[in-house]
């Protein structure tokens, strides 16, 4: 298990790079975080729905991802609810106190992520497992079911990661070993230092010291990069990518809704040499975009609520009539309709709210959530060779008699999404942007595709991750990690 001395220390990125390490040593790793919080999420294979994270750890050991390996996801709708999906199924609303609270039902919880393991440890080895913020939040010991009590159940080897980069990691280190009771601290066997800065051997002092007052083994201490691209699920990382538009390249102008989810469907795009991409919900930098992309969101009712109190839905529109090109996905696809209605509650308190106006669809909330992974072929495509998946909870239909037509055709013969011009258009479906011809369509009007690449993301992706293996296997001890893992207790 990697553990942490708080959030983002960087496990996420560790179980990665060691689902790759093991997979290219010749085992076969499975990642498994029992518990999740993120609106980043995955459709799996079977039509389910797991946090993105463990799905980019799955990827990375070559292997399709499994509700087994995120049992428990957390979906926040606001500061004090989330909704909870549990073995890939949403089971309903819950506040964070009733969450948390000692009874009979988190005891269910527990059983099920438990049961989790069990199944995917039957199938894979080793299980490379990740825990949840902080591993010293004392006061939530009797209710955790992701970090130590998960490792207790699991019999697995604790390595404990701090983030160096955010100061104080001697206090954060030694905090997180003593404050464990005392069966804890037995199962923690190493530390790793994350996110260094610097030249290595000016900590050469600090590893000794570290592993004096811990009394373990300090596996590694592993540089902090810029140059290696995962996949991210946290939207703190979106706080670097709020720049501006530049002259010489199409501007793509993400908006920055509260409840943003999904954003690694612009990764490629991000990547493209033509797009500078930006997330920005400042009106002056959305008016100078060439394209401006709706994203999908967790509540889409709020959202459209607040993006017509601050501004940001008029100058979308505003930059719309001006020329420039908007395209929705999954929630932003539902926000560029004629409306939005939630007759039954799904979403809050407010039944209906009129949508931008710039497509003839309305869609309407529902309690069912559709999840699955799709292939499509893309407007005028021939061939289904388009792939890409659905999560969501709504139905939207296109007006009677509006001029519209599908923007894509599923593999099956169904359609698919809205397509007024190359400048408005929407679609359900996640990961469209993950496909070439998808992109060289939304550039044309603004770049010229003669010298466009039909750049393989997947390729690219499984590049990143021999990176990143790369990466931490030459800074961690992995013949010491390995006798740790192999060692008797």
């Amino acid at each position: 298990m990697l553990a942490g001395t708080g959030s983002d220390v960087g496990k996420s990125v560790i179980v990665t790079a060691l689902c790759r390490i093991f997979r290219q040593d010749g085992y076969s790793p499975a990642p498994f975080k029992a518990q999740n919080m993120a609106l980043n999420s995955y459709a799996t294979p079977d039509g389910l729905e797991i946090g993105r994270a463990q799905a980019v750890q799955a990827e990375a050991a070559g292997i399709p991802c499994h509700t087994d390996m995120n049992p428990l996801l957390l979906k926040p709708g606001s500061d004090h609810t989330s909704q909870v999906v549990l073995n890939g199924k949403p089971v309903g609303q819950m506040g964070a106190y009733d969450y948390f609270r000692r009874d009979e039902g988190r005891e269910v919880l527990r059983k099920e992520v438990n049961a989790a393991f069990d199944r995917l440890c039957s199938r894979y080895n080793p299980i490379v497992m990740e825990g949840a913020g902080s591993i010293s939040e004392i006061n939530l010991r009797d209710t955790d079911l992701v970090n130590m009590p998960m490792a207790r159940h699991a019999g697995a080897r604790v390595i404990l990661v701090a983030d160096i980069d955010r100061g104080g990691v001697f206090a954060s280190a030694y905090g997180s070993v003593a404050l464990q009771a005392p069966e804890d601290r037995k199962l923690i066997k190493g530390i790793i230092v994350n996110k260094f800065r610097g030249d290595l051997r000016l900590f050469e002092d600090g590893v000794r010291i570290l592993e004096d007052i811990c009394n373990i083994p300090v596996l590694g201490v592993i540089p902090y990069f810029r140059d290696i691209h995962i996949e991210e699920e946290d939207s703190m990382e979106l706080a670097g990518k709020q720049h501006n538009a530049v002259r010489g390249k199409v501007n793509v102008a993400v908006i920055l809704l509260r409840h943003i989810s999904n954003f690694t469907d612009f990764g490629m795009l991000e990547r493209d040499p033509r797009v500078n991409l930006y997330y920005t919900n400042n009106v002056d930098e959305i008016g100078k975009a060439d394209i401006i992309i709706m994203p999908g969101t967790k509540s889409t009712i709020d959202d459209l609520y607040e993006i017509r109190r601050n501004g940001v839905a008029e100058a979308v529109l505003r930059a719309h009539r001006d020329g420039t090109a908007v395209m929705g996905i999954c929630g932003g696809y539902q926000m560029m309709g004629m409306s939005v209605s939630d007759p039954d509650g799904v979403e809050g308190g407010i039944r209906q709210i009129p949508g931008l106006g710039l497509l003839p669809v309305d869609t309407v909330m529902e309690n069912s959530k559709v999840t699955r992974q799709v292939s499509f072929r893309y407007l005028d495509s021939e061939q289904a060779d388009c792939s890409g998946y659905e999560i969501h909870m709504g139905r939207t239909e296109v007006v009677r008699s509006a001029r519209c037509r599908p923007l894509n055709t599923f593999s099956d013969g169904s359609k698919e999404g809205c397509y007024v011009d190359s400048r408005t258009m929407g679609t359900y479906i996640h990961g469209i942007l993950d496909n070439p011809q998808v992109i060289d369509s939304l550039l044309a009007p603004f770049a010229d595709n003669s010298n466009a690449s039909a750049t393989s993301y997947n390729d690219f992706k499984q590049q990143q991750y021999d990176l990143l293996a790369d990466h931490v296997r030459s800074h961690m001890n992995m013949p010491l990690l390995y006798k740790i893992m192999s060692e008797d207790d």
